[in-house]
């Protein structure tokens, strides 16, 4: 055989195998034989690659193909040829692929580093919006979705958010959330809100966050939240790390009143309460220490909530008459959220203020007042309670009433209050309630706005509130009577009042000899 014929077959055969492993990239089999046949100056097929020379006279090398001096040498041609594979390589890398797949979006790669950035925060901004995020919450209670977070949603500027997860260490697709903005807003601009989010399928969701558009938003720069309230099985849903929890909404204005606050958690304490959550925005600083005391011991749990750092919190309940942005410093977004911090560790949650107390008063405790109001009202799942007033300016002194090493602990005692006041029946008369939170969806201050049982009143004579009003009342020609109940508990009340006070170093020297 000829050395030519040899060399051209070896040609021939390298360029087999250059289509074999570019054919996936080229829609033209034989295309680099093709390109050889014309180096080396023959074309047995007659037709010659068009395609190629084409490509090759937009980079100004057409005198590759056709203008070739066919008496040059065949080395020539070789060392030709093999530059003209290698630009052409290079063109189907680097040009052709991005033409191919440009169109179609990349798809969200599984990322080890998700969740990017967990707020920390009881109260976190959502980007790009005028909401504000608490705390989110898994809840399979309604049909359709999996995930409630609790809000604060300007009413005015609802617009389509999406849901995003982070599924055990990679993202998910998104999906389309529903906003649900509480009735009772009382004419303020924000409002609490449920934000209501479907998990994607094989998504074994730990954090979510929520996006203004579905793709193309830089999630790194996103605060996510923790998916607290994980399922359970039913084994684990039949015991309760407690059996009642009460939730005291806000504590703002710098408020000091220990010796009540002392006084009201060692009350509850002996009544079976075995925590109290309590959203703080300014206490004063002798009550801070002694909240500290009390969190160290484990009975209160506190969840600082600065909310005037976000928003112009009222310091009423309407809008008409106290402006400001928020109800309350943000009442009913606290109580919410307390509800469903407790569903999955107490059997029931006290709502209502720091200057009340649910007060049973045909039992020695809660838990034996609500096993027989349980067993009477199976379906029941929010108790109403009555409010009655022990106002201010009655109150008795003497051998059963306050220690001398109370003496100047800032804020009353409770335990002079023995007159009590029959509710006005010509005005609204609020009730607070004793609820079971796996059977609440949604409340308000003084009733239940989504629940998934019945409601009933508890008789005065079984459970009424004891409210000690912190400033005096107007005066109201309502009957009053002599009621004692508090010095029930009085002899066990006061040494642990003294107590807490001391660890708290709340007493003064001469107060304590």
């Amino acid at each position: 055989m000829a050395p030519n014929n040899i060399k051209e077959n070896v040609l021939l055969m390298i360029c087999y195998q250059l289509d074999t492993l570019l054919k996936h990239r080229v829609p033209c089999c034989g295309l680099c034989c093709k390109m050889a046949i014309v180096f080396l100056g023959h074309d047995d097929t007659g037709h010659g690659c068009h395609g190629v020379q084409t490509w090759f006279n937009r980079l100004g090398i057409s005198l590759f193909f056709g203008t070739m001096d066919k008496t040059k040498p065949f080395k020539f041609k070789f060392f030709l040829f093999i530059i003209a594979i290698l630009i052409f390589i290079i063109i189907i890398t680097t040009v052709r692929t991005p033409m191919i797949y440009r169109s179609i979006p990349p798809p969200r790669r599984a990322l080890d580093t998700c969740p990017f950035q967990i707020s920390n925060q009881s109260i976190t901004p959502l980007e790009n919006t005028k909401h504000f995020l608490v705390s989110a919450y898994m809840d399979q209670r309604v049909k359709g979705f999996d995930i409630r977070i609790i809000s604060i949603f300007r009413r005015d500027s609802i617009q389509t958010l999406y849901c995003l997860f982070c599924c055990a260490g990679h993202l998910s697709n998104t999906t389309l959330v529903t906003v649900l903005v509480h009735e009772d807003h009382f004419g303020f601009p924000f409002s609490a809100t449920d934000v209501m989010c479907q998990i994607p399928p094989n998504c074994e969701a730990t954090h979510v966050t929520l996006l203004t558009q579905p793709d193309g938003v830089k999630v790194s720069n996103q605060r996510w939240l923790p998916i607290k309230n994980k399922e359970t099985s039913k084994e684990q849903e039949k015991t309760f790390q407690f059996d009642f929890t009460v939730c005291i909404s806000t504590l703002f204005g710098e408020y000091n009143n220990v010796l009540q606050f002392a006084q009201t958690l060692e009350m509850y304490r002996l009544l079976g309460v075995g925590r109290v959550v309590i959203y703080n925005t300014s206490a004063g600083p002798e009550l801070n220490r002694l909240l500290k005391t009390y969190s160290q011991e484990g009975l209160v749990e506190m969840v600082e909530w600065p909310i005037h750092k976000h928003l112009n919190p009222s310091n009423g309940w309407l809008f008409s008459k106290h402006g400001g942005d928020l109800q309350y410093y943000g009442q009913l977004v606290t109580l919410n959220d307390c509800i469903y911090r407790s569903m999955d560790r107490s059997r029931y949650v006290l709502l209502n203020d720091i200057d009340e107390i649910i007060m049973p008063y045909q039992h020695d405790n809660l838990k034996s007042m609500m096993d027989m109001l349980q067993q009477q009202h199976p379906d029941a799942a929010m108790f109403h309670i009555e409010s009655h007033v022990f106002p201010y300016k009655f109150f008795t002194k003497g051998k059963d009433t306050p220690l001398p090493q109370w003496r100047g602990v800032p804020g009353f005692n409770i335990l002079e209050r023995i007159v009590r006041e029959d509710p006005d029946k010509n005005i609204f008369h609020p009730l607070k309630m004793i609820i079971q939170p796996r059977l609440v969806e949604q409340t308000s201050v003084h009733y239940v706005l989504k629940m998934f049982g019945q409601k009933y009143k508890v008789p005065m004579d079984v459970c009424r509130i004891i409210h000690c009003p912190t400033v005096p009342q107007n005066e109201r020609l309502l009957s009053q009577h002599k009621d004692t109940r508090l010095w029930d508990f009085k002899d066990k009340v006061m040494p642990r009042v003294t107590e807490m006070l001391r660890r708290g170093g709340l007493l003064s020297s001469d107060g304590e000899s």
